[in-house]
């Protein structure tokens, strides 16, 4: 098991050309520009153009993330389903509302960290971080937009203008949109909360998060791994006996790999409710009852949770508390993050 020392000794400190910073605060001392990232992070999983995260291009992305252009009917955008209230995640609902209200199956995730992801969507159905924004927009109980007519409006809008003044470019095609709505969501680094300050030397633990920390570390982290808290591979986690999603099983093809779904972090976990990937689940007291009392013994079931976990109450309310600080409130109020 990992240990707040072993954490420290693991990190990995990227070059001076690295990308990432704590912050999206454009000119202070840890200014994206400058290729700065979180120091205790380990290296990223996504590799792109060094001019991807241009300050012009990322406000293009974070315009378009903001706007109801991309849905059918105007009526959403990316950010009604991705809130920076809920570290952008849904609204605290099981199933977010795409166009005329229609649900799909899974809930909506929150979007941070997406440079630590190797392949995207709960299943990993999507193995390119630049291709995620097409299903979204395209999908019929989403914002169900075809491509092409989505590239007609911009191309007929005032941000045809914006992307000849950004890229020179006459028309915009699919690759400058996929570019800069990238480039806004690499901007979404959670990294500036309790628990880094405390992994940092900057704030230390009361006397139940640090219980909490330790009983995490011991019974939660072989598949939550600190500091991103969580390997991002797929789990069957015992939610159901026989699995009505597929889950990953949808993309291997394989019965195995039924009713597993990408592991998800636990960074913002406080506001990312309801939990699981069909949200199920409204409260981290029943996420934790769900792995002391609930867990159903699947044929898929992910070895690591094999038998119930019977945590305490004593230790339900220390684990919770220890999962709290890992609530990042800079990535909730960073003004450059939100709508413009």
């Amino acid at each position: 098991m990992f240990s707040l020392n072993t954490v420290r000794l693991a990190a990995i400190l990227f070059a001076a050309s690295s990308l990432f910073s704590c912050t999206a605060e454009w000119g202070s001392n840890k200014s994206w520009s400058k290729g700065l990232k979180p120091t205790h992070f380990p290296g990223s999983s996504y590799a792109f153009d060094p001019d991807t995260l241009d300050k012009s291009t990322v406000e293009l992305g974070r315009a378009l993330f903001y706007d109801n252009i991309l849905s059918s009917d105007s009526s959403i955008s990316c950010g009604t389903c991705h809130s920076q209230t809920h570290a952008f995640a849904g609204h605290g609902t099981a199933l977010s509302a795409g166009v005329d209200g229609r649900l799909g199956t899974r809930n909506t995730p929150g979007l941070s960290n997406l440079a630590w992801h190797e392949s995207y969507m709960l299943d990993g159905g999507i193995n390119h971080l630049e291709l995620v924004p097409i299903a979204p927009i395209t999908s019929k109980v989403e914002m169900n937009l075809p491509l092409s007519e989505a590239l007609m409006r911009l191309n007929t809008s005032s941000y045809r203008d914006r992307f000849k003044k950004v890229f020179g470019a006459d028309t915009i095609n699919t690759k400058l949109l996929m570019k800069v709505l990238t480039a806004f969501e690499l901007t979404l680094v959670s990294a500036d909360a309790k628990y880094d300050a405390v992994l940092l030397g900057e704030a230390t633990f009361t006397v139940e998060e640090a219980l909490g920390e330790e009983l995490f570390m011991a019974r939660c982290a072989s598949c939550h791994v600190p500091p991103l808290f969580s390997e991002y591979t797929y789990a069957n986690n015992g939610l159901e006996l026989y699995s009505t999603d597929g889950g990953r099983a949808r993309i291997t093809l394989n019965a195995t790999d039924s009713g597993s779904f990408k592991i998800p972090s636990l960074r913002n976990a406080e506001l990312t409710y309801p939990y699981m990937h069909d949200g199920s689940l409204y409260t981290l007291d029943a996420v934790l009852e769900h792995y002391s009392t609930g867990i159903k013994d699947s044929p898929n079931l992910d070895p690591r949770i094999e038998g119930p976990m019977e945590f305490t109450s004593q230790e339900k309310s220390a684990l919770i508390a220890f999962i709290k600080t890992l609530t990042d409130h800079s990535l909730l109020t960073n003004p450059n993050l939100g709508e413009p």
